[in-house]
């Protein structure tokens, strides 16, 4: 018999399955809310279709029609809340108050604050407002920044404000260069003249001193200084016109990029249809390089922190997505370890930054025994949600290698393995890898008694010589070791003892891809 080796106590703790928090995966089609003209489909269609700016337009306002503006002139807010103004121009211009005062002011500019005290010539003059200053041979400019047209200043509050009034045309030139890259096509740079002109007139408010903002509350106008050659002649080859629909103009939204499909505005903004307004297919919008974008990866717990009190109570565990008829989102329910919450489509792009509400996300979780005993398969259980297509991937030292594969990957998996030593596995897509968890192979040990109870003997499999292996007796609920033996080359290990009535266990931990591992009880009899 080999020599006993020296005794110790092993307390008996219980191995948990092993579970991998869920990732979740964010792709999508597409940059604005993708109502009306996507201006890339627009390049696409006028670069590589051939297609005409009256083509184009009817295609993204179906029913619509070309015609004459009914307005001549638009009133742009240019700056506001200002405590001082300087205008100016290249040549001389005027200023005329409320009272029809006038000033003849040289070439150069004045300053002044809401006392609206003009001096020129060293003389100061007291003027009421509103005051309006129109140009010479030269525009007039407002802090240094140059329009065409005239300018009217307010003060009120001790605050100054300055409306440019210009006609549409020339505010169109200082548009569309803004909205839309002046070396596009000719085509699309017509198409978005028309519609930037059909979008000012119809989003106008004409109730107050101004009609249009310059920036994103009605479109970003520049000016002078923003206008290019290329975007004025499609002005110029489009003047005076736009969309009309039932004989009026109508609100031509426009946006980047539709990614493949436009939307129906009820479908984004809620409220009645509008004819003009439906989705249409954009297959050229596929030169954009946003028409499809991500992946962008989060972990649970990220997610549930960007969603904020909007988010399920416990662990996030799935999403479901609800579309529209537009394809885009309409709302999205999370589902919570302790319940689940629902936010809807426009809030979850505001949370996470995203580029339109047409997005899909993809959940991808696994888990699995934490142990097994070596010659067992393991079945791992997994949520493949929102993929075409999953695999089941292990890990080597150089890498991972595919060994199970699902298509249409919309729900629970499961793959059936029968690992050899301990392995990690993750769920894998072409886009994304899921969360791993691994799976601990313990040897296979037998114990029995033999020799009228002098004698615990047993196996180890796989077989391997020099391993360890202690004998325990349970003792007051803790594992107490009483013998070691080492295997032999056939995994054989023995131990002579007299073998008392009691519960009794082989442990051993041989190492190189194996984890500790037990032997079932065994209870010897009185």
């Amino acid at each position: 018999m080999r020599r006993l080796l020296p005794i110790l106590l092993v307390a008996l703790v219980a191995v948990p399955s092993a579970a991998a928090s869920p990732i979740f995966v964010v792709t999508g089609h597409g940059w604005g809310h993708g109502i009306g003209m996507a201006q890339y489909g627009a390049q696409g269609y006028a670069s590589k279709g051939n297609k005409t700016y009256d083509w184009i337009l009817a295609h993204y306002y179906p029913g619509t029609k070309l015609g004459p503006s009914p307005v001549a002139s638009v009133r742009v807010l240019v700056a506001d809340g200002r405590t001082r103004l300087t205008i100016g121009s290249a040549a001389a211009f005027k200023a005329k108050d409320a009272n029809g005062k006038t000033l003849q002011i040289p070439k150069g500019s004045v300053t002044f604050g809401p006392g609206l005290h003009i001096t020129v010539n060293g003389t100061e003059h007291a003027l009421a407002g509103p005051v309006r200053f129109t140009r010479g041979t030269r525009n007039l400019t407002v802090g240094g920044k140059a329009y065409r047209g005239a300018f009217v200043v307010r003060s009120s509050g001790g605050r100054l404000s300055v409306v440019n009034e210009v006609g549409l045309d020339q505010y169109v030139y200082g548009v569309v260069p803004n909205e839309m890259p002046s070396s596009w096509a000719p085509e699309a740079l017509k198409a978005q003249a028309v519609a930037a002109r059909s979008y000012g007139l119809a989003s106008r408010s004409t109730g107050g001193t101004f009609d249009l903002y310059p920036d994103t509350r009605s479109q970003v106008y520049g000016g002078v200084s923003s206008e290019d050659p290329r975007t004025t002649a499609a002005v110029d080859a489009t003047a005076g016109q736009v969309l009309t629909y039932a004989g009026k103009v109508i609100s031509a939204y426009f946006h980047s990029t539709s990614g493949g499909r436009t939307a129906f505005v009820q479908d984004i903004w809620g409220g009645s249809p509008a004819p003009y307004l439906v989705s249409v297919a954009d297959p050229y919008d596929s030169i954009s390089p946003y028409h499809n974008w991500g992946p962008f990866r989060y972990t649970a717990r990220e997610l549930k922190g960007h969603l904020g009190g909007s988010a399920p109570r416990g662990s996030l565990l799935d999403a479901l997505v609800t579309r529209n008829s537009s394809l885009r989102v309409k709302s999205v329910k999370f589902i919570g370890g302790s319940g689940s919450s629902t936010v809807s489509g426009s809030l979850m792009q505001s949370r996470l930054g995203l580029r339109s509400t047409w997005f899909s996300i993809g959940v991808l979780s696994l888990r699995a025994p934490a142990k097994i005993t070596y010659g067992n398969t393991v079945t791992l259980h997994g949520l493949a949600r929102g993929f075409d297509k999953a695999w089941l991937e292990r890990r080597l030292s150089r890498g991972w290698i595919q060994v199970g594969r699902v298509k249409d990957a919309n729900g629970p998996v499961a793959f059936t393995q029968q690992p050899t030593v301990t392995t990690t596995y993750r769920i894998a897509t072409a886009r994304a890898a899921g969360p791993s968890v691994r799976v601990g192979v313990a040897p296979k040990l037998t114990l029995a008694v033999r020799q009228q109870r002098h004698v615990l003997a047993g196996t180890m499999t796989p077989a391997s010589a020099g391993v360890v292996v202690q004998l325990q007796r349970l003792v007051d609920g803790r594992w107490k070791t009483i013998a070691r033996d080492e295997t032999d080359a056939a995994g054989r290990f023995r131990a002579r003892l007299a073998v008392k009535p009691g519960t009794y266990r082989a442990l051993a931990a041989p190492g190189g891809g194996l984890v500790p591992g037990t032997s079932d009880p065994l209870t010897v009899s009185p």
